[in-house]
């Protein structure tokens, strides 16, 4: 295993953002994303770090960015640490495989949800009204089971709290038809090729979540891509419908957490050296599924 990552305060740069994972670091006209190996859940982080989460999500995140550059560019420079400016590359140990330097770009404000199969706060909001985000759907539709086509479910982009799902006409309202309907007709074409690609693989792609921006007047993909932290994978041999799935991410620290009966909310409990090494070996099986490799 190689060396966890929490703060990443050997970076002598101003600080553009930290989420809950990622620290984005400023360079002018650039940004530095350094992926750690941070776990959240239920909008809370954890005390706890898991090994070699960070390297998989941004190494499957560089993975999907190439595999679709022919349906659009993304924000990426490179992930080589020996050609990052000044004095980054003398920290490779720590950055190589979990960071990537990126072209600054004005981010849409929007997240670009694509479900292709029914589940989470889509089979919640069926079951209630029928519709996800203002889209009807066919009567009598079970838990898990995959749509007639994928659909397009925006949210809001929230600085605090939490997304609010909105229509697609709340969202050309809010930042014109036109890009509303680039985004759409992005989400859909990105989502359907790597779901092409993860069934090869034996995986099923049930929903993801894209982040877009505009570099040069175009339209790009950034931050991450199709990662276990942004998109349900499920096995298609264990997939049987009618029923929650088992997810390539943090599904055994949610299960910890609900077995425990936490009130979701901070401070986040110790996760115990088992439920930590599951996770850990899940987002490995997770990368060498997608890529066809081992994390070296």
């Amino acid at each position: 295993m190689a060396k966890v990552i929490n703060n990443t305060d050997f970076i002598n740069l101003p600080l553009f953002i930290k989420g809950k994972v990622r620290n984005v670091y400023d360079l002018g006209d650039k940004l530095l994303i350094i992926v750690t190996d941070r776990i959240s859940a239920f909008d809370v982080v954890f005390p706890n770090l898991i090994p070699d989460k960070g390297r998989v999500l941004n190494s499957i995140s560089e993975f999907w960015f190439d595999y679709t550059k022919d349906i659009v560019g993304n924000h990426v420079i490179t992930t080589d640490v020996s050609k990052y400016p000044g004095e980054l590359s003398k920290f490779k140990e720590e950055l190589q495989g979990r960071s990537m330097l990126v072209k600054k770009i004005e981010m849409a404000p929007a997240e670009c949800i694509v479900r292709g199969y029914l589940s989470g706060s889509g089979w919640k909001s069926y079951q209630k009204e029928g519709s996800i985000c203002g889209i009807k759907l066919p009567q009598g539709l079970r838990e898990s089971e995959k749509l007639p086509e994928p659909i397009f479910t925006p949210t809001t982009k929230a600085h605090e709290g939490h997304d609010e799902n909105i229509t697609f006409e709340e969202l050309a309202d809010k930042i014109g038809s036109d890009l509303a309907t680039k985004l759409r007709d992005a989400s859909i074409a990105l989502f359907n090729k790597a779901s092409q690609h993860a069934e090869s693989r034996g995986l099923i792609l049930a929903d993801t979540k894209f982040e877009f921006g505009i570099m040069n007047g175009e339209l790009v993909i950034a931050d991450e891509m199709c990662t276990p932290d942004s998109s349900r994978f499920w096995a298609m041999d264990k997939y049987e419908v009618g029923k929650p799935q088992d997810s390539f991410d943090k599904q055994f620290v949610r299960d910890y957490l609900e077995s425990i009966k936490w009130d979701k909310k901070p401070p986040a409990p110790e996760l115990p050296e088992d439920v930590i090494m599951n996770t850990r070996n899940k987002y490995m099986e997770a990368y060498e599924r997608i890529t066809g490799k081992k994390l070296d």
